[in-house]
C-alpha cells in the first residue's frame, strides 16, 4: 500500500513550504551552491532539475511559468539564458546533493546541493570586497580624475 507518501512535508504549512522551496531554488539559482539540511536538499533536487528543463525549451510560456514559480524575474532569465545552454546536451541531473556532516547545534544532518558543472565565481556575487582591494579602488579612482 502507498498511503502518504506522497511528498515531504518538512513539518510546515503547505504556505510556509512552499514559501522555503521558492526561496531555496531562488538561492540555489544566484550561487549555483548552497548548504541545507539534508531533507530540505532531498525536496529541493527534483524542483530545480524540473525548473532546468523548463527553461531548456525557451519558450514565452516557459519564461511566464518559470517567472510565476521563482517570483523573481532575474533568476528566470539566469535559467533560461545560462543555465539551460550549459545543459543542453545533458538529459537530466543537473543537481547533486553532497553530505556535509552534522549541525553543530541540533545535530541536523547537513548537505550541500549544488549544479553539476557549476560556476565558481558565482558563490561571490554579493561578497563585499575585501579592505585591502577598496584601497587598491580608491588609489585608481584619484589617478584616474586626476588625467582627466
Amino acid at each position: 500500500m502507498r498511503h502518504k507518501i506522497g511528498y515531504k512535508k518538512l513539518n510546515r504549512t503547505s504556505e510556509h513550504r512552499k514559501a522555503l522551496i521558492k526561496n531555496m531554488l531562488n538561492s540555489l539559482v544566484k550561487y549555483e551552491q548552497i548548504t541545507t539540511t539534508l531533507p530540505k536538499a532531498k525536496v529541493l533536487k527534483p524542483q530545480a532539475d524540473k525548473l532546468i528543463t523548463l527553461g531548456k525549451k525557451n519558450t514565452l510560456q516557459n519564461m511566464r511559468t518559470l517567472i510565476s514559480r521563482l517570483q523573481n524575474e532575474g533568476s528566470a532569465h539566469k535559467i533560461s539564458k545560462t543555465l539551460s545552454k550549459r545543459y543542453q546536451n545533458r538529459k537530466g541531473g543537473y543537481t547533486r546533493i553532497i553530505k556535509a556532516g552534522f549541525r553543530y547545534g541540533d545535530n541536523a544532518p547537513m548537505a550541500v546541493i549544488e549544479f553539476v558543472d557549476r560556476d565558481v565565481e558565482a558563490k561571490k556575487v554579493d561578497k563585499k570586497k575585501s579592505e585591502k582591494s577598496k584601497i587598491v579602488d580608491k588609489k585608481t579612482e584619484t589617478s584616474k580624475e586626476a588625467t582627466a
